[in-house]
């Protein structure tokens, strides 16, 4: 049985633009179409698991008015007719002639635990169902479909219905964080935004009257080619206008700009009742959501408010001021008979900690590591120095704005070589050997070494276990893991670390750096499979995370298909931003350990990670950069010749 969760969805800016921009296949001239639009806090909570028959049932919606339990058998024909009845259910079917016929799958038993999603608010609860049931036959089958994928099937599926839903409907697939959606002729592409403060909306069902299939067939008389001028301000409405009302929103949102968010509402508002309500004014003049956007005790309340979906008398939005005045928008609005609700969008948590585990014997590198840790191993580098491995690392984090960092240390006894290194300045003698530039160096040296904390492992069980020692050092808070044996060059202007932590501020999920090795070597490393989330193959939906398989399993059931229909196997880079789950989970396994009495069983941060995963997803990205291992005398001398070589090739420009 697997649980799934699809919310609701409300488009925030740029309704009416994901099918303006689709004719641009007839009239190149319409700019795409662009909308921003996320998943809400309500939604739709269901069990799926493996069936004979299609099959959907509920406890929870008893009170649904229309509600019954569903069942029929997986036949095409059937549910082709079943989708095209109106009936309660034909959603549903929709989705289901078409997973039956492009996909060949047996049936799917989908019970419905919960439903806060209110029906026929503008807020895509049809489409919500079709997303869920894509997904479950996805999950059910290993389809390995991506988002996009799921998103799109729900779509045709709900255009088998009598329904002409929208092509941003579907975003609610996407979970409930805020997405700017780029509609181009057919391509759509969908990009993650940055939030930098709370955003506080509210939302409520007007309870009037709107008829959306007239709205959208006046709008669509005005296209691919306007012939007055009410049908040019249109296209310009939802062309020209559009294209920088999101670019302004986005930027506000990066921002933290929350009162010039609420006032550009207000403002595409007026554009919208300028330009767009006169091609329909029977159900554009909308007196209800009027008179509840000038409402002066919600403006007291709220920085902006506009229309929801396709406008009319059928649900508003506002943004309110803070998390009181949302409260108190919502028992206003109810009071005043209409159903609302608080949709909190919070700011990713950008990443300013990181930990690295030095605390390994190095027997792969003895008797080099009986005087040496392997961290203290020289490297050259292209500037001409040689650097100890730690120090590299180190230098990274703080390029990438990491403030404080965590070395996972085998002992207290070690931490002296690293206060001595990283604390303890040079004396007058030595340093005045040194060349100015050398001097000059010394001083960010010692400044990395004000961010350092430490913490022991002083049991050696396992990887997982060593990590789980600076879980009081992160807290509640994301975190940067490096790998203290693993250096990275980044091939971009941002080191590798900067790139995963911009990543995971788009993304919010645990994440891993992804790094594409022949077959013969995944042996070697932890690899993960899944399926691409984006066209330039950059972020991969993680469906699975094994460590160390053999090259025939990793074969058969762990090549990631590119563009080119080729199979890759994609490793993990050496850099994680771990979620506060995964300690939690480390916690879990470890106390399962002590309490079987197995104080010697390895705690493993992959096993950990799957689990995670498992519940709550994962991300790997592809970084631009190369790894360099430090493992083992091949993987070293290999990494000690490569940074050469780009010494010399870099004296040789020079010279």
């Amino acid at each position: 049985m697997i649980r799934i969760f699809v919310p609701g969805r409300l488009c925030l800016f740029g309704e009416h633009t994901d099918w303006a921009g689709h004719y641009r296949t007839m009239n190149a001239d319409i700019p795409p179409g662009a909308a921003i639009v996320t998943g809400i806090e309500q939604g739709i909570y269901a069990e799926v698991e493996k069936s004979t028959l299609f099959e959907v049932k509920s406890t929870a919606l008893n009170d649904v008015t229309g509600w019954k339990d569903f069942s029929c058998k997986m036949d095409e024909q059937e549910l082709k007719r079943i989708a095209r009845s109106g009936d309660f259910f034909c959603y549903c079917a929709g989705v289901a002639s078409y997973m039956l016929e492009w996909y060949k799958v047996g049936g799917v038993s989908i019970r419905i635990t919960d439903m806060t999603l209110p029906m026929k608010s503008g807020l895509s609860s049809s489409a919500a169902i079709c997303v869920l049931v894509a997904r479950a036959f996805n999950l059910i089958y290993n389809l390995n479909l991506n988002t996009m994928g799921e998103m799109n099937i729900a779509y045709v599926g709900e255009l088998r219905t009598s329904s002409r839903c929208g092509r941003l409907d579907q975003a609610c697939a996407f979970g409930v964080k805020p997405n700017l959606m780029t509609f181009d002729g057919d391509e759509i592409e969908v990009q993650s935004l940055n939030v930098k403060k709370h955003l506080y909306w509210v939302f409520a069902d007007l309870c009037g009257v709107k008829n959306t299939i007239k709205i959208l067939s006046d709008l669509n008389k005005a296209y691919p080619f306007a012939s007055d001028e009410k049908e040019k301000q249109l296209h310009d409405a939802l062309g020209p206008k559009n294209t920088e009302f999101i670019k302004r929103a986005v930027k506000y949102m990066a921002e933290g700009s929350v009162e010039q968010l609420g006032q550009l509402m207000t403002e595409t508002e007026e554009v919208f009742d300028r330009q767009v309500a006169p091609m329909c004014p029977d159900e554009l003049t909308a007196p209800k959501l009027k008179s509840v956007l000038n409402d002066s005790y919600i403006k007291s309340l709220s920085y902006g408010g506009k229309g929801v979906g396709s406008h009319g008398d059928g649900s508003v939005q506002f943004l309110a001021k803070d998390a009181e005045s949302q409260q108190l928008l919502v028992d206003y609005l109810q009071q005043q008979g209409m159903p609302a609700y608080k949709l909190t969008i919070q700011p990713v948590h950008t990443v300013r900690k990181a930990v690295i585990p030095v605390a390994g014997f190095g027997t792969r590198l003895y008797p080099a590591t009986r005087c040496l840790k392997k961290d203290f191993f020289p490297i050259p580098c292209s500037d001409g120095m040689v650097r100890p491995v730690i120090l590299i690392l180190l230098e990274e984090l703080v390029q990438s704005g990491i403030e404080e960092i965590c070395l996972v240390l085998g002992s207290e006894e070690e931490r002296k070589l690293y206060t001595d290194f990283f604390e303890r300045p040079l004396s007058q003698e030595h340093l005045g050997k040194l060349n100015a530039d050398c001097q000059e160096y010394e001083n960010r040296i010692l400044d990395i070494g004000k961010r350092l904390r430490y913490v022991y492992q002083t049991e050696k069980r396992g990887f997982g276990h060593a990590v789980f020692q600076a879980a009081s050092f992160a807290g509640n808070e994301p975190v940067l893991l490096m790998l203290g044996d693993t250096l990275s060059r980044s091939t971009s202007n941002k080191p590798c670390a900067l790139q995963l932590i911009e990543a995971y501020e788009r993304y919010n999920r645990l994440m891993l750096g992804l790094y594409p090795v022949p077959l013969a070597t995944v042996s070697h490393f932890g690899m993960m499979t899944g399926v691409w989330e984006d066209k330039d193959e950059r972020v991969l939906h993680v469906n699975a995370l094994v460590e160390k398989p053999k090259a025939s399993y990793a074969e058969e059931f762990l090549g990631v298909k590119n563009k080119d229909d080729e199979r890759e196997y994609c490793s993990v880079f050496g850099q994680y931003i771990l979620t506060p789950e995964v300690f939690t989970q480390l916690e879990a396994d470890i106390a399962a350990a002590d309490a079987a009495g197995d104080m010697k069983k390895e705690i493993e941060l992959t096993s950990a990670l799957e689990a995670v995963r498992q519940r709550s997803g994962m991300i790997g990205y592809r970084l631009k950069g190369l790894r360099y291992d430090m493992g083992n005398p091949t993987a070293l001398a290999s990494t000690v010749a490569e940074f050469a070589k780009k010494i010399k090739k870099e004296n040789g420009k020079k010279a």
